[in-house]
């Protein structure tokens, strides 16, 4: 089915720092890449990337220091020269585990279990959220817009002042969102009124339209709805736009995803499955009423689910689902035309990363190499013969854990078995050694080792284990 291309409005790409963040000269070719595929602004989401100064610089990552304040004016001076908007996420509510984690700060999380959500009776809390948002303004000169984040605040309602102020004159938890948001946009209206404020709007999709108006924030704040599933539900989807209509909230946004959202795990992603996700945000915005003025979509592009979560999917490999997902934007469907279009700007043999031959072409797209380095390694680790060889006959028959225990094993078979995990491993390594060299181009050091312990140590760590345990028997038994 063919919808009518993305109606105007902007397309974000959104940079998600918490994990994986660039090196600044791979940033900078990122953002060239964005402009010359279509996109016209940056979501920028710092989390401990920022610069906090004062008492707020406990905030910046200790695994990998910070931008500097010279490099986040770079970066948005570059993106402005390519004609991009720069639009910084600053969470405010839920989500503010790299802030919240931090001891001094433990006080000001809404129970204590919950390292994510901000408790909105403190006043320190307030404070805290506005310094934050203060550094952020000043360090965007010409800023126009601003998002504050507050999706999924967890456990929100379950602290024990929260408790008391929800029992007195019968308040729900409804309302003390509101209530805590209001307070923020507020302050940020007073502070820049000259600011358009966007906010994430799942803690906002069972309220009632009387509800959201009675809360003060209308006018205030335009939500952006997000999903990412390839089967978004299209009437739901526009029911909730509708609903925000009718509360007067009819400036709003879009978020889909290329990247990020498939699994909290996902090292490879598919490229039809985003897709898959455009195509349906299509059919909803070709379906809004025409009150609703859509201001544009966000492309996620998720580095992590949260803070203490693990990497989901590297940069490169996800720029040509990235690739993808604008094509069936601007051309109402994934035709055989958008689909030569991606081929054509990345310079690659397919949409789909893992049936793209890496071989061949130069380095059509920064991180092109590395792209395929990463999908070489992940189909070897994935492989039965690798992954599962602690489940193969011959080890679960002859070198089980019993048998390790007690050295009751026959060399005859053993050795052989301890040959093969050899080799595995030397080839592994080979593709690692590979691999690390190219990687720490692009990502720090810290990202590097985060990888390569993610996703390689949990399958070479047993082949070392099989092949040394091997080893010590036959020592026992063979002269």
């Amino acid at each position: 089915m063919k919808c009518p291309p993305w109606p105007k409005g902007k397309k974000l790409v959104h940079l998600d720092l918490k994990g994986a963040p660039p090196k600044v000269e791979y940033l900078h070719k990122l953002i060239e890449l964005f402009s010359n595929l279509g996109i016209d602004g940056l979501l920028v989401e710092y989390e401990d990337m920022f610069p906090y100064e004062g008492e707020l610089k406990l905030l910046q990552g200790t695994a990998q220091p910070a931008y500097s304040q010279e490099e986040v004016l770079s970066m948005q001076e570059f993106a402005k020269s390519k004609g991009m908007e720069v639009i910084p996420l600053v969470q405010t509510f839920g989500h503010m585990e790299f802030v919240l984690k931090h001891r001094p700060l433990w006080s000001l999380r809404e129970v204590a279990r919950c390292v994510g959500t901000l408790n909105p009776h403190k006043e320190e809390a307030v404070k805290l959220v506005m310094e934050m948002l203060r550094q952020v303004v000043d360090l965007h000169p010409g800023l126009n817009t601003l998002h504050i984040g507050a999706d999924e605040v967890y456990m929100l309602g379950e602290g024990e002042e929260s408790k008391l102020w929800l029992a007195s004159n019968e308040r729900t938890v409804e309302q003390l969102f509101l209530s805590h948001i209001t307070k923020v946009a507020k302050a940020i209206k007073q502070q820049w009124p000259y600011l358009t404020i966007i906010m994430w709007d799942d803690m906002m999709r069972g309220m009632s339209p009387d509800t959201l108006k009675d809360s003060g924030l209308v006018g205030l704040v335009q939500p952006m709805l997000w999903d990412y599933t390839p089967n978004l539900d299209l009437d739901k989807t526009v029911s909730l736009l509708e609903k925000y209509h009718s509360a007067s909230m009819s400036d709003v946004w879009a978020a889909s995803s290329f990247k990020g959202s498939t699994s909290v795990f996902t090292c490879v992603p598919s490229t039809q499955r985003h897709v898959d996700n455009h195509l349906q945000w299509l059919k909803v915005a070709a379906s809004l009423s025409a009150g609703i003025n859509l201001k544009g979509i966000a492309l996620t592009g998720w580095q992590r689910y949260d803070h203490l979560s693990v990497l989901c999917e590297l940069m490169p490999v996800g720029l040509p689902s990235l690739a993808a997902c604008l094509q069936t934007l601007l051309h109402g469907q994934f035709s055989a035309e958008a689909q030569s279009k991606v081929l054509e700007l990345l310079g690659v043999s397919s949409v789909e990363v893992e049936a793209i031959e890496w071989t061949s072409g130069v380095d059509s797209f920064p991180g092109r190499r590395l792209a395929g380095l990463i999908v070489e390694l992940n189909s070897l680790l994935n492989s039965e013969d690798i992954r599962f060889f602690e489940n193969g006959m011959y080890v679960r028959g002859w070198f089980s854990p019993y048998q390790r225990q007690r050295k009751m094993v026959t060399p005859l078979i053993t050795m052989p078995i301890q040959d093969q995990a050899s080799i595995y491993l030397a080839v592994l390594q080979q593709k690692v050694t590979t691999l690390r060299e190219e990687m720490v181009q692009f990502y720090p050091e810290s990202t590097v080792q985060e990888w390569i312990e993610e996703h390689v140590s949990p399958v070479m760590t047993p082949l070392q284990k099989i092949t040394e345990d091997i080893g010590a028997c036959v020592k026992e038994i063979v002269p």
